[in-house]
């Protein structure tokens, strides 16, 4: 907990980006067609999604109008998503390492809100998205529970059940949880997804 009362999430969005960084690593060309539990995005339209959100992210930290970036990236190779990722993952590093940036009002897809609450938002992102990303090429049993904890908790204050889901929001309604499920299961329940395996 920093002086102003908020857990600082910049640790946990180094943590949530490298995690995500080694899985893109492990994509192979042929799982770019495979579906993902976001039934929007097969495997190369999530790196797509995660690519080119990370770079309104970045715009975001360094001050301009993240909602002016469209939140996909064109042009990358099959074989690039790994560079690609690593090249936007350390810009966004660059531009939320100050703490003034945490204190400061930014824009955001959900509202204006301080750059501490954008960035855990953008922590809960990244760790869905490295969950959809572990499903669809079958390797969910190694993600850090840490991270999942963190974002359901985001999760949970961001979208709480008293606020509708709809087109203004990219979640589906909430699941119930299966008993016993760890927290990727749960997060991605509360965020209205639910495994390959079962969906």
């Amino acid at each position: 907990m920093t002086s102003t009362g908020f857990v600082d999430p910049r640790p946990v969005y180094v943590r949530a980006t490298e995690q995500a960084a080694a899985l893109i690593k492990t994509v192979r060309p042929e799982d770019l067609a495979r579906p993902t539990p976001c039934s929007e995005f097969d495997v190369r339209a999530l790196l797509s999604h995660v690519v080119g959100g990370t770079r309104r992210i970045a715009v975001v930290g360094e001050g301009g109008d993240g909602l002016a970036v469209h939140p996909s990236a064109d042009g990358v190779a099959d074989d690039g998503w790994a560079a690609a990722y690593d090249e936007v993952r350390a810009r966004v590093l660059r531009a939320w390492e100050s703490d003034e940036r945490m204190v400061t009002p930014v824009r955001v897809p959900w509202g204006e809100v301080p750059g501490h609450a954008a960035l855990s938002g953008y922590v809960m992102e990244v760790v869905t998205h490295t969950w959809d990303l572990a499903e669809a090429i079958g390797a969910a049993g190694e993600l850090d529970a840490e991270l999942a904890e963190f974002a359901l908790a985001t999760a949970r204050a961001v979208l709480p059940d008293t606020r509708p889901r709809g087109a203004e929001t990219p979640f589906e309604a909430r699941r119930e949880a299966p008993r016993g499920a760890g927290p990727y299961e749960r997060l991605a329940a509360w965020l209205g997804r639910e495994p390959l395996s079962r969906a």
